[in-house]
């Protein structure tokens, strides 16, 4: 198997779309535009970049960054091998050699020092520089980077700097509404519609609390994960307390709330 063909995304996944997303997508990778992908946890991005990996037939390198990750995770390092060194590809040196999309997965929680590596592949130059290697590289003609992060976490500490931002065009993604997630939940599940629409009903009413004691509402895949337990025999209540109502709070008068729509959807 040749290293494009590890990457593939081999089987299509289920991405129901929005509005034009996958049409104003395909433009950018047409003219190789960088991608931001901005929304809240489990709304779809992630499955959003994969899906149009498949449909374009490109190959797909995800980083999923995070606050320890340095610029040598993303390019490369040499590594000690025997008596000597061996230089070793990070995943953006990859993608960036073979024309794969590289989607860095929550950009804002890696470190600034490391997020300008990615720079001279986000304008003409379209290179990545291996300073410890001492080589130049021309970003192969399909390569292109994608990033996604959650606004609602962004702080003065911890979102990307203009000279980032400015470099993607970019998507805002969003929970879908309420007959579309409950299309996506019986796509996702095989669950009936009936007891899907029931559990997007929870998971808006959790959504009207964000600001109001939960730092963030119930997810699009927090849902599936309830309604992949009922559909496997679990009991409607329990699979909702245990998938919507424990992961997101601790906070005892919440989860009462939360607790007593459940009840009340599915008396």
């Amino acid at each position: 198997m040749t290293d494009k063909e590890q990457y593939k995304v081999q089987k299509e996944p289920y991405y129901q779309a929005q509005g034009k997303e996958v049409e104003l997508y395909e433009a950018a990778y047409r003219n190789r535009l960088p991608v931001m992908v901005k929304g809240p946890t489990g709304c779809g991005k992630s499955r959003f970049v994969e899906y149009m990996a498949w449909k374009l037939g490109k190959p797909l390198i995800t980083v999923a960054c995070n606050e320890d990750m340095t610029a040598s995770d993303l390019v490369g390092r040499y590594l000690l091998e025997g008596g000597g060194t061996r230089w070793l590809d990070g995943p953006l040196t990859t993608a960036a050699r073979i024309g794969a999309i590289c989607y860095l997965d929550e950009i804002v929680e890696a470190r600034q020092d490391t997020t300008v590596v990615i720079h001279p592949l986000t304008d003409h130059r379209r290179t990545l520089p291996l300073d410890k290697k001492g080589e130049l590289i021309q970003a192969h003609p399909d390569f292109q980077l994608v990033i996604s992060y959650n606004p609602g976490y962004q702080s003065l500490m911890k979102d990307l700097k203009q000279s980032t931002k400015q470099r993607f065009t970019a998507f805002d993604f969003d929970y879908p509404g309420a007959a579309l997630e409950t299309t996506i939940l019986a796509r996702e599940t095989g669950l009936d519609e009936a007891a899907a629409g029931k559990l997007v009903k929870i998971g808006h009413t959790a959504r009207n609390l964000k600001g109001h004691g939960l730092d963030e509402g119930i997810s699009t895949r927090l849902l599936v994960y309830a309604a992949t337990l009922i559909k496997d025999g679990v009991a409607a209540r329990d699979a909702c307390r245990m998938a919507l109502v424990r992961p997101i709070t601790d906070d005892a008068d919440i989860r009462e709330t939360l607790d007593h729509a459940i009840d009340a959807t599915f008396a």
